[in-house]
């Protein structure tokens, strides 16, 4: 069984269920931004500011830095 880097067990590699409700919400912007994160339980959950009852990607914290890192590198620019 592979283990998250918190030392929390995963399931087939399947990230845990996260209640979002309690969530800390921040944007990027002032007030409700397009995209917005969460640190909770260990993961870093981003939903879109503008559908908050709509899906929520759950990463975890090495998931996260690679994103970061990938988005600071311009990995996701639009040409």
């Amino acid at each position: 069984m592979a283990e998250s880097t918190i030392g929390q067990p995963l399931t087939n590699g399947k990230k845990p269920q996260l209640d979002l409700a309690s969530a800390d919400w921040q944007s990027s912007s002032q007030g409700t931004g397009d995209v917005q994160i969460a640190f909770i339980e260990g993961y870093i959950a981003m939903r879109d500011g503008r559908s908050p009852d709509g899906p929520s990607l759950i990463f975890t914290p090495a998931e996260w830095r690679a994103f970061v890192l990938g988005a600071r590198d311009g990995e996701f620019d639009l040409t």
